[in-house]
């Protein structure tokens, strides 16, 4: 038998710590080498013992799962996210952090263990609701590729800081006509006000 796959354990509830422990100590290839209940604890830990595949929680007090993914990866750690959620608001920004494999704790020891044996290969993991939603991610289009070439235009100037008459005057329209475009900027891009719109302008360079 070759060299065991040393593993990290990171999360917040001892008891699920203990229970991963306990799940991967019947696999021959696999040894785990420590545990941290939190991301800052995960860093000088990972540091410490140099595993070669870390499990990762994601919502842990002092330092979070993400923070905690967007350090380790920099230093070509080998991170598994193992949360019980599957929000857009979890899982995208941890996989851009550079999260390796994305799996849900509803997992079965079997499929935790084949995860580790592909990532530690270079071979991502990632559950069936994970790809789908990751598919449908990468392939949706940007709520702003639905306005006219006017409206991203005034949506630009919005994100500049300019009022209605400000822009109505650089693109020498009426304020009424102004007005109507903001009206469907809102609604095409599922906003409440102007101050939304700007900082949508912003985050997706469309100044």
């Amino acid at each position: 038998m070759g060299e065991r796959i040393k593993l990290l354990i990171v999360d917040d509830h001892e008891m699920v710590r203990m229970g991963l422990r306990t799940y991967l100590s019947v696999e021959d290839d696999i040894e785990v080498v420590g545990e941290a209940c939190n991301g800052r604890e995960a860093i000088d830990r990972a540091r410490e013992l140099n595993p070669d595949v870390i499990l990762m929680d994601l919502l842990m007090e002092e330092m979070n799962g993400i923070e905690a993914t967007k350090v380790l990866a920099k230093e070509n750690m080998k991170i598994i996210v193992l949360t019980s959620y599957l929000d857009d608001e979890m899982l995208f920004p941890v996989m851009e952090a550079g999260a390796f494999s994305y799996l849900l704790k509803t997992s079965s020891a079997d499929e935790i263990a084949e995860a580790i044996r592909k990532t530690h290969k270079g071979e991502p993991t990632f559950q069936g609701q994970v790809t789908q939603k990751m598919f449908k991610h990468m392939h949706s289009k940007p709520k702003h590729d639905e306005l006219t070439a006017r409206e991203r235009e005034v949506l630009a100037l919005i994100g500049q800081g300019k009022t209605n008459k400000e822009i109505g005057e650089t693109l020498h329209i009426g304020i009424k006509t102004v007005k109507t475009h903001v009206s469907h900027i809102l609604g095409k891009l599922e906003l409440d006000d102007r101050t939304q719109a700007a900082i949508y302008a912003n985050k997706n360079h469309l100044i």
